[in-house]
């Protein structure tokens, strides 16, 4: 069974700091991209961070450069997202997903496998 657990969100004033973690279980942690996308009150999914287990490489939605750092711990297979100088704007629920390519979380913020979701809220 593919399991996601997400932890980390929680209420922080704005140029706060939280760090978002997913631990994976149920598929081959090595083969995917494991990352979040949002999605606020009204608004659609917005794919905001994904780390390719397979190469690395890291991708970010423009809204986050420079604040948000994705990374893996491949020997417990978790993902962590350290927010840094959050905005208001940067509100949602965040959903720890995998992809095979990371396109399905940034992108299409339509992934192979999706966990439950973790309420950010930035007070202004």
């Amino acid at each position: 069974e593919v399991q996601l657990v997400g932890s980390g969100g929680g209420l922080v004033p704005a140029g706060g700091s939280l760090r978002l973690s997913c631990a994976a279980s149920g598929f081959n942690f090595d083969d995917y991209g494991v990352g979040w996308f949002r999605q606020a009150p009204g608004k659609e999914r917005e794919g905001v961070s994904c780390i390719s287990n397979k190469d690395g490489r890291t991708h970010y939605a423009d809204s986050v450069k420079g604040r948000f750092t994705i990374s893996s711990d491949n020997a417990k297979n978790t993902v962590y997202l350290q927010m840094n100088s959050l905005k208001p704007e940067d509100t949602g629920n965040y959903y720890c997903a995998a992809d095979a390519t990371c396109i399905g979380v940034v992108v299409t913020a339509n992934p192979d496998y999706l966990g439950q979701g973790t309420q950010v809220t930035v007070s202004s």
